[in-house]
């Protein structure tokens, strides 16, 4: 029975480092255009453009203007290293 209750904290433990993974950010601000591929949104003085592509889950009706808020997280592409560190 300890053995059982030890592996079910372990696993418990492994799921909730493993749900941890990826930080996710969020923007709130109206819609100023939609493209296929993108949604830029006004945040203060600034225009953010987010990627979207095919899986990404919208609810309600999308529309210039409307106020959203936009989750997403920071995923790089591609790393390329520059030459090796200098002493």
């Amino acid at each position: 029975m300890k053995r059982f209750a030890i592996f079910l904290l372990v696993l418990v433990f492994l799921a909730s480092v493993a749900g941890a993974g990826v930080t996710s950010y969020q923007v709130t601000g109206p819609v100023l255009e939609i493209k296929d591929n993108s949604i830029i949104v006004q945040k203060g003085k600034e225009k953010w453009e987010i990627a979207r592509d095919k899986d990404t889950k919208i609810t309600g009706e999308l529309a210039v203007g409307a106020k959203v808020t936009i989750h997403y997280t920071m995923k790089a592409t591609s790393v390329e290293v520059k030459g090796e560190k200098k002493k």
